[in-house]
């Protein structure tokens, strides 16, 4: 046997495989493998880096100690799901695919002997087996129906890595469970993923608070703006609060005035738009035709009689339209 080596222990396994019939798992496990290929590729996982152990409806991949658990939690936390999510996408239902994955480290021997495969040996990898067999991450899995798997990391993984809350590795969202062995109690860390009531779901809850907070308050100040005094119309809008009248220009001569009493009240002061301004009262023809009828402008002023504009005037009074 040779001598142990500090090793990641990555550990997967299909859930329900012995349920379908050869066909159906023999399809699995290509789509299986090529996830699991681009997970740690995704991880920047070289082939020399990782030994791997076909399990069947599973596998045992070992990766050697200068792999980055952080890039590889990252990686089995967004990419294996969304791989997952893509086959599950197109797939029919017998094809379907969830997986229960663990995350250890340890010390693991390699015993090979002549005509065999295989022939890992040691402790740590021994409990990690366990812990992917155990019923509560089974039972994790089967309660999250939304969700294309369940990732588990044993006790020196989380105090190693995951409590100190690296970029991507939220500790909160990983939750305690004590799974019972053969020889004792194993503490593990179960991610509580999407599922309703965990962390995230606590989050969700306190956002669409925040939310409603916000949407009372924008409310609160609509009504108070109601019930305050209206803005002033724009020009030709309807009637303006009262103010004190402007002062009126001087009439030009020939020019009536305007009517004293019984007036509107004058209009807010705000900006004057750019160029004349008219308020028609008549039927006004633009462009070589009569206005006719009396026409007021803003300035409070009065024309009374017809407005020709752009055109010409004939002798008996019309007005033709056509250009001067």
């Amino acid at each position: 046997m040779r001598e142990p080596v500090n090793r990641t222990i990555l550990l997967f396994d299909i859930e329900r495989f012995s349920r379908r019939d050869d066909v159906v798992q023999a399809v699995l496990r290509r789509t299986f493998h090529k996830i699991v290929d681009q997970t740690l590729e995704a991880a920047g996982v070289e082939a020399t880096q990782q030994y791997r152990e076909d399990r069947g409806d599973g596998l045992i991949v070992l990766l050697s100690g200068d792999v980055a658990k952080t890039v590889l939690l990252r990686s089995l936390l967004t990419t294996t799901p969304e791989l997952l999510h893509e086959h599950n996408l197109l797939a029919s239902d017998s094809a379907q695919m969830r997986l229960r994955i663990v995350l250890a480290a340890g010390e693991v021997a390699h015993d090979p002997h002549a005509g065999t495969t295989g022939g890992l040996v040691g402790h740590d990898l021994n409990q990690a087996c366990r812990l992917l067999d155990a019923d509560v991450l089974r039972s994790a899995l089967a309660e999250r129906r939304d969700e294309h798997c369940v990732l588990a990391v044993s006790a020196p993984v989380y105090e190693g890595v995951v409590r100190h809350g690296h970029r991507g590795v939220r500790p909160e969202l990983f939750r305690r469970a004590d799974v019972t062995v053969k020889d004792g109690v194993l503490p593990a860390w179960i991610h509580r993923g999407a599922a309703p009531g965990g962390a995230s779901g606590g989050e969700g809850e306190a956002a669409r608070d925040s939310v409603t907070t916000a949407t009372d308050a924008t409310d609160g100040a609509s009504v108070e703006t109601a019930s305050g005094p209206a803005e002033a119309p724009a020009p030709g809008g309807g009637p303006a609060p009262a103010e004190a009248p402007a002062p009126a220009e001087a009439p030009a001569p020939g020019e009536a005035t305007a009517p004293a009493g019984g007036s509107a009240p004058a209009e807010a002061p705000q900006e004057r738009p750019a160029g004349a301004v008219f308020h028609f009262h008549g039927a006004p023809v633009i462009h070589g035709s009569l206005v006719g009828g009396d026409q007021h402008g803003v300035s409070g002023g009065q024309v009374t009689g017809d407005v020709v504009l752009g055109g010409t005037r004939a002798e008996d009074g019309t007005a033709d339209g056509s250009p001067s």
